[in-house]
């Protein structure tokens, strides 16, 4: 079991059934009537005529590009303009996410390894296939949408940060902002939380060393009683304010004692000492946001185009829905009675803090709801989604309903922040929080392909479940699949004032 059984086993099933979809499906399916034309005229070579309707840079397109040359490596050779025309079907270019599926999966059984190294290969593997079935990540593996791509590029990047290739990691950085531009809060998270793991190794190493170090000429014993008295003091004093002792760190794990306020001090101490280190070390990262500002800049803003239907909006909203969407699909890990009296219990050995936390969480959500909770054009107008139907049928069959959901916002909060916090430091949980924020409150469209990242991470960083739940998530998560697949293949409708087939689905 490893990277191979992942590779085949998201093969056996993504290859027959993207030929079923092309099949039936053979033209542009929605945005796919932007993306597929566009990658088509890089086929031909023409690199300067840009749809002025798709938002996101060209990264999907360079990609493809890239995987036909592979496919075809004579066509590149000969002629890549002429060449390349023919071969640049939809069918082909759906091809590239098959592609990039297959590596989305050996990167999270190759990230699990790393973040959870006891998690063992067999349980790495299961926990890999079961991200490759997450519906809205295996659904646009059959479509040519820039999401499977992003997600790889995402997850290659946090791997390589990881394990300390920050040169490689910020050139994956670049490379999924030019997938999708929201990812460059993702590569800023994973800067940071890698410069601070990054100063705390070197603190913990010059404290090992200082504990280490012996003198290893007599001469030196020789000294003078009082001498050695005060060195001795001050070597004993240095040791015990030692940032890393006093928080009572051993290999990396903090004391639940220490407050944030200290945590976040120590972490500002150990950068500051250590600021021209990490100034070298993570330049990559300023390089690539530096070159990211220049281009909003020049672009005017952050999407290229349409951009007056993706305005940056207060949509505080969308952090509320991200919460009970995450917390839903990981059902295992957070809607079991397990987990509710967990959360009871930390909240009764914590009461002042838990109260005042639920009541401000109430009535920050209850503003988010009410003041801004967007209801985008898109998201009325195309019957397609999910959303479509979860907006129409759920939250806006009564006036009450938006309200009645808030609690259930509140407590997969309480519960993504609670299992987070019991494997990262409050730091990162902190900036996950707030990168998550970043990325969604800022879109005024309801669309549960931005999800897929921030959720992918929260699956990698939370407590392993057991088989058991690991197959009825996954078995969850293929028959919602297989429902989707025969609504989208196999109910065709009509747009009333148009001729022509649509196919429902999102």
């Amino acid at each position: 079991m490893g990277r191979l059984a992942v590779a085949a086993a998201v093969a056996a099933w993504a290859i027959p059934i993207a030929a079923l979809v092309d099949s039936i499906v053979p033209d542009p399916y929605m945005d796919e009537i932007f993306h597929v034309p566009q990658a088509q005229h890089y086929c031909r070579g023409d690199f300067l005529t840009w749809d002025p309707m798709i938002t996101t840079p060209p990264g999907l397109y360079y990609i493809s590009l890239a995987y036909l040359a592979s496919l075809f490596p004579g066509a590149w050779a000969i002629k890549v303009a002429e060449a390349f025309d023919p071969l640049c079907t939809t069918a082909l270019l759906r091809s590239t996410n098959v592609i990039m599926a297959m590596v989305c999966g050996v990167l999270v059984h190759d990230l699990l390894l790393c973040i959870k190294p006891g998690i063992g290969k067999t349980k790495a593997t299961a926990y890999a296939i079961l991200v490759a079935l997450y519906p809205v990540h295996w659904f646009f593996t059959f479509l040519y949408y820039t999401d499977v791509a992003s997600l790889a590029s995402v997850l290659a990047m946090y791997l390589s940060c990881l394990k300390k290739r920050f040169w490689v990691s910020a050139l994956f950085g670049a490379l999924s902002i030019l997938f999708r531009q929201t990812n460059v809060i993702w590569m800023i998270f994973f800067a940071a939380n890698g410069a601070i793991a990054y100063v705390q190794d070197l603190s913990l190493s010059d404290c090992l060393s200082d504990e280490n170090s012996e003198p290893t000429d007599k001469s030196r014993t020789e000294v003078s009683d009082r001498d050695s008295k005060v060195s001795a003091l001050g070597l004993r004093r240095r040791r015990t304010n030692h940032p890393i002792r006093k928080r009572g760190v051993v290999s990396g794990s903090t004391k639940s004692h220490t407050s944030f306020t200290e945590e976040l001090f120590d972490i500002g101490f150990k950068i500051w000492n250590s600021k021209c280190k990490v100034l070298i070390t993570f330049a990559p990262f300023a390089i690539v946001l530096v070159a990211f500002g220049a281009f909003i800049i020049w672009n005017g803003g952050i999407v290229l185009g349409a951009k007056e239907a993706h305005v940056v909006s207060p949509h505080f909203a969308q952090l509320l829905y991200f919460g009970l969407v995450s917390a839903t699909a990981l059902l295992p890990w957070h809607f079991t009675p397990g987990r509710v009296s967990d959360l009871f219990h930390w909240c009764r050995k914590n009461k002042t803090f838990s109260s005042l936390a639920m009541l401000i969480a109430l009535g920050l959500s209850f503003v988010a709801v009410h003041l801004f909770s967007i209801a985008h054009p898109y998201l009325l107008a195309d019957n397609r989604h999910y959303t479509f139907y979860i907006w129409r049928k759920a939250i806006q069959a009564r006036w009450m309903m938006k309200y009645i959901l808030i609690p259930l916002y509140v407590y997969s909060w309480f519960s993504v922040i609670n299992i987070l916090g019991k494997s990262q430091p409050r730091v990162w949980v902190v900036s996950f929080v707030f990168s998550v924020a970043l990325v969604l409150v800022p879109a005024p469209l309801v669309e549960f392909r931005y999800y897929t990242i921030p959720l992918v991470i929260l699956v990698l960083n939370s407590p392993v479940i057991g088989n058991g739940k690991l197959l009825a998530l996954g078995s969850a998560y293929a028959a919602v699949d297989l429902f989707t697949l025969a609504m989208f293949l196999f109910r065709p409708f009509h747009w009333g004032h148009e001729p022509g087939t649509q196919r429902f689905m999102w």
